[in-house]
């Protein structure tokens, strides 16, 4: 066997583990680089503040002395105590199309949540749901947001050939913006906002959001708590996530409505479509990369959805719709047409309706897989 694994133990590992998508997908006009600087933060354990309840561990696999695959495994005290049962997870998974460094790979992982007890493995999930999550299964030639993942099309092929079964699918969404809105979409906006004293907010900077940065994800705590792959993410958590999204916001994307208590009922957060760009600055923000991003976030042509969020108590007055008018209020004024929106579980049936009001296609499917041993 001509393949090697080595531990992931040191920085300069861990800068090779970064940079070997930038290897495999070098020519590939639908993978999204992301930032390395924010990569090598959340696998470094004094930056990321999973650590404090994760345990992981990263492996890099040679062959004829060059890199040629890479595998994460956590085990999430958080998760494995929601949902009762010792499960780890597999993450960022990539490698070449090579049988050999796949096992290998995948040998070395479940070998060690073995060692700490798991019963199975799902996967690929990262430290939490605001993380790396699934395997692209449908939608190769598209381009994805920011927030999501590209993979080759044989990646699905090595899963499964080593046990893995399919667990659950988000899928995802292109829509296109109707040049305008039916008259009553604004009517029953209206209704909804008098019937509970709602009272719509947009935003013209950061310092007008500020005030509402925890209270969105305290929102999104509650909101999301019971879906595949969440847990209440605690407070240091928080405000690390706060600190890596909140510079890439375009507050005028974002929206939010409060309660006739003036608390936070409900938000929509997107963002001008930063893809492109990102691929232009291809990982770093110097010497250009800032100014690619920053001409994105100024002059938007596309918009990603990244997160939408109600207090479980009022998810069926109808938030969702008012937020989307607003937000279609916004893209319209700046001519924007198109809308990626980030996986959505295929059995949230009511989010998947809403975008079926819309001109849409569902074009793209992630997968996560799980294994028991």
């Amino acid at each position: 066997m001509n393949v090697q694994v080595e531990e992931v133990v040191n920085q300069a590992q861990r800068k090779k583990f970064v940079e070997l998508p930038y290897q495999l997908y070098k020519n590939n006009a639908y993978w999204v680089p992301p930032l390395k600087a924010d990569e090598l933060t959340s696998i470094t354990p004094e930056k990321n503040p999973s650590f404090d309840f994760c345990e992981a561990k990263f492996w890099l696999a040679y062959k004829d002395g060059k890199v040629v695959g890479r595998i994460g495994a956590i085990v999430n005290d958080l998760w494995i105590e929601k949902i009762g049962e010792k499960i780890g997870r597999i993450t960022r998974v990539e490698f070449i199309d090579d049988a050999e460094v796949v096992k290998a790979l995948f040998e070395a992982a479940e070998a060690y949540l073995k060692s700490k007890g798991m019963v199975g493995v799902m996967g690929p999930l990262g430290f939490s749901n605001l993380d790396h999550s699934g395997v692209l299964i449908e939608g190769h030639d598209y381009l994805p947001c920011m927030a999501s993942d590209y993979h080759f099309e044989y990646y699905k092929t090595h899963f499964e050939s080593l046990g893995y079964e399919k667990e659950i699918d988000w899928l995802e969404f292109r829509i296109t913006f109707p040049d305008a809105l039916p008259e009553k979409a604004f009517k029953v906006a209206d209704m909804i906002k008098r019937r509970y004293g709602l009272t719509v907010k947009n935003f013209k900077n950061r310092s007008e959001l500020e005030p509402y940065r925890e209270m969105i994800f305290n929102v999104f705590n509650d909101a999301f708590v019971g879906l595949f792959g969440t847990f209440k993410l605690p407070d240091n958590l928080v405000n690390f996530y706060i600190d890596k999204f909140f510079p890439s916001i375009n507050p005028r994307y974002v929206k939010i409505v409060l309660d006739k208590d003036q608390q936070l009922a409900g938000f929509i957060v997107a963002l001008p479509s930063l893809s492109k760009a990102l691929q232009k600055a291809n990982g770093k923000l110097l010497p250009f990369g800032w100014w690619h991003l920053k001409n994105a976030l100024d002059k938007p042509k596309e918009m990603d959805l990244m997160l939408t969020g109600v207090r479980p108590e009022l998810q069926k007055l109808g938030l969702t719709s008012l937020l989307m008018n607003e937000l279609w209020n916004t893209a319209n004024s700046d001519g924007v047409k198109y809308v990626e929106t980030t996986g959505m579980l295929e059995n949230n049936h009511v989010a998947i309706q809403m975008w079926k009001s819309f001109d849409h296609i569902q074009h793209k499917r992630k997968r996560c897989y799980k294994k028991t041993f």
